[in-house]
């Protein structure tokens, strides 16, 4: 029988007991595992499970890492929300305002600060206009609020507050919430307290699946840390590939990897040639007039930006 054939057979038999869907009306499931087979009852599945549990296990690893190993258009970060441009690798040139919980460039902010110092006008947020907060408490409170509408960034910023203050359960339940709701960042704090055995026993395997869907989502960080894990674990093509990704959305540790890669002879020539234009692509990408004119003011204390 040919694999087509083989795979059609699958999809309208039951893999166990062999009864067929089209014939006995009956609606079968599909493992979710690896989509290879169908059951019609959660016993079959059961009475199956020794004869297909590798080719299961083999099928599930690939599918995950197709998903795991595809680009992705940007960093987890995505664009500042005003001046609409990839927003800076460097953590330092970008501002989480705790009043709407948005990630914006420090251009943005210091172009708002000039309007404002203008104009004789109050200090509000660049995006959505409020007044500053002017304590801490007060920037408490408005994550507070923004935690009650299930805002992740507001959760992984009250999830590092709490980290801070050594509350690890605290910031544990709140990162946890955080990746329900698909944030990246959350998920890469995740990996590291279970790496570092914060506030729970340390779970390698819980570290590594937090860790790969961080990647997945575009943390560039997390990508890097999986290519020396890999690294270290002697796949060596994995790793060049996930330093390869993470190079393309900016990351210069992930670039000198492969720069060490090219030498060495893990990495082709071709290769390291469309890194490097990638590379430089997606660090020009973060560039601006405005947020260069942000860091000189910042340089000589000519903005009230950090």
């Amino acid at each position: 029988m040919s694999a087509d054939n083989e795979a059609l057979k699958n999809n309208i038999s039951c893999a166990s007991c062999g009864i067929n869907s089209e014939d006995d009306d009956i609606k079968l499931k599909k493992c979710t595992a690896c989509n290879l087979v169908r059951y019609c009852s959660i016993t079959c599945q059961k009475n199956h499970r020794p004869q297909h549990k590798r080719a299961c296990k083999k099928r599930a690893a690939e599918l995950r890492d197709k998903i795991l190993f595809q680009q992705p258009k940007s960093t987890h970060q995505g664009d500042c929300p005003i001046c609409l441009l990839p927003l800076p690798h460097d953590l330092s040139k970008i501002t989480l305002k705790s009043c709407c919980c948005k990630l914006i460039c420090k251009g943005c902010v210091h172009a708002n600060y000039l309007r404002e110092e203008e104009e004789g006008i109050e200090s509000t947020c660049p995006f959505c206009r409020r007044p500053v907060p002017k304590t801490a408490a007060e920037s408490k409170l408005n994550r507070t609020k923004r935690i009650e509408k299930n805002d992740p960034a507001a959760m992984r910023e009250e999830g590092a507050r709490c980290c801070a203050e050594k509350d690890y359960a605290g910031a544990l339940e709140l990162w946890t919430k955080a990746s329900k709701l698909g944030d990246a960042d959350a998920h890469y704090q995740l990996s590291v307290m279970h790496c570092f055995d914060r506030s729970t026993v340390r779970d390698v395997k819980k570290e590594l699946y937090h860790m790969e869907e961080a990647a997945i989502r575009g943390h560039q960080i997390a990508r890097h840390n999986l290519g020396c894990h890999e690294g270290r674990n002697g796949r060596i093509e994995r790793a060049m590939k996930h330093f390869i990704i993470a190079a393309n959305l900016g990351d210069d540790l992930s670039m000198k990897k492969i720069k060490d890669g090219y030498v060495e002879g893990d990495v082709s020539k071709e290769d390291f040639a469309a890194v490097l234009r990638a590379h430089q692509a997606s660090v020009d990408a973060t560039k601006s007039s405005q947020r260069e004119e942000a860091e000189l003011a910042k340089q000589r204390g000519l903005s009230r930006i950090a």
